[in-house]
């Protein structure tokens, strides 16, 4: 590729003191709230959700939160789409940094890896496409009433298809042959790797900074230098992962960026004043705060009035196991429910009405409940 470095040269640090300072005292009162939470880890795992679909609305694409949902569980009711599986790649890829030490996302290996798995754009690190036909037809069994005996033949034929693309895939890799990437969807003089080297040079020069200011000035360096052609969405997660190693800002959790950003006009976030945008986006990480707070106080409050439904229950009861789910999904389905709890689909429709859940969809069949 052509030199190319990002400017570092004249930062607006007068400007930024105000909506720094704002956005880390924020990002810190919501880490301090999650971490003593005892909703703290179904909070997490709610983030997750919804900042891989915020990523994709951040793009100009939609996904829902209940089709993310279903698809993670691959109770799938209809093929996932192109989008989907993006937002599919963010989601794992956001629970792979928050699994790992607070320095793994940008530690050499880390971000090798990351950077591997975000250019693949749609694909998951096996190879395989996102969509999983045999599992979505298992997700149509809602509640043992969707998948019919006439429809047996063609699902063993399915069954059998995946089986050898599988064998097929599995062979490939073996034989050390990689597909090349089409000429239509990738320039073929776009060298990632030296943009994610020149990427690197920043990080280490703005090292000294305090952390927020650094979590903005690498997002906005990995958009102007374009790092990955198809995998812009990781380095809002990349920004995330270098808030995560400052204990004292987000240590406890992974920020969710993209859903501040949802509520920054589009006109500010892509500006072409490098200062608008840097505004734009401490602003974005102080609304992801404030956004946060409300969600775990929404939580807290829900999970107060369930487990008053537990008074004299048995020890035995089941519904404890489904406050926990509830709480760390935005929604769960039958069939969700009864894998996860170890029991038959009937069962667990019953338990679902004994703790009064809100039922989401309005249809009959593919139904899903959440908490109020």
């Amino acid at each position: 590729m052509n030199s190319m470095r990002y400017d570092l040269a004249k930062l607006p640090i007068q400007r930024l003191l105000q909506p720094l300072s704002d956005a880390g005292v924020a990002l810190a009162r919501l880490d301090e709230r999650v971490a003593r939470s005892p909703v703290g880890q179904g909070w997490i795992e709610r983030m997750h959700f919804a900042d891989a679909c915020a990523s994709l609305w951040v793009d100009g694409e939609l996904v829902h939160v209940e089709d993310l949902v279903l698809h993670d569980a691959a109770h799938d009711i209809r093929a996932p789409t192109h989008e989907l599986t993006i937002a599919s790649d963010v989601l794992r890829t956001r629970r792979r940094i928050a699994a790992q030490p607070a320095d793994w996302a940008l530690s050499t290996q880390g971000l090798n890896g990351l950077c591997r798995a975000g250019a693949a754009d749609g694909k998951d690190l096996s190879g395989h496409d996102g969509g999983d036909a045999a599992a979505m037809e298992r997700g149509n069994d809602d509640v043992g009433e969707d998948v019919l005996d006439p429809l047996a033949s063609e699902l063993a034929a399915i069954d059998a298809l995946l089986a050898r693309s599988e064998a097929v895939i599995a062979e490939t890799k073996a034989s050390g042959r990689v597909r090349e990437r089409e000429a239509l969807v990738y320039e073929a003089d776009w060298d990632e790797d030296a943009r994610l080297e020149e990427w690197r040079a920043v990080l280490a020069e703005i090292a000294s900074l305090p952390p927020v200011l650094q979590a903005v000035l690498a997002l906005d360096a990995w958009n102007v230098l374009g790092v990955l052609q198809h995998g812009a969405w990781l380095g809002r997660q990349l920004a995330g992962g270098i808030l995560r190693q400052a204990v004292l800002t987000t240590g406890a959790h992974l920020v969710a960026f993209n859903l501040g950003l949802k509520s920054i006009p589009v006109d500010r976030r892509r500006h072409v004043d490098r200062d608008v945008r840097l505004s734009a986006m401490l602003h974005a990480l102080g609304a992801a705060a404030e956004l946060g707070l409300k969600e775990h106080d929404r939580l807290t409050l829900a999970r107060t009035m369930m487990e008053r439904k537990l008074v004299g229950r048995r020890t035995s009861s089941n519904l404890p196991g489904l406050i926990e789910l509830v709480l760390a999904r935005p929604m769960v389905s039958a069939g969700m429910v009864a894998g996860v709890l170890d029991v038959t689909p009937q069962a667990a429709l019953r338990i679902i009405r004994e703790l009064g859940l809100r039922e989401m969809t309005g249809r009959g069949r593919f139904r899903a409940w959440g908490v109020i």
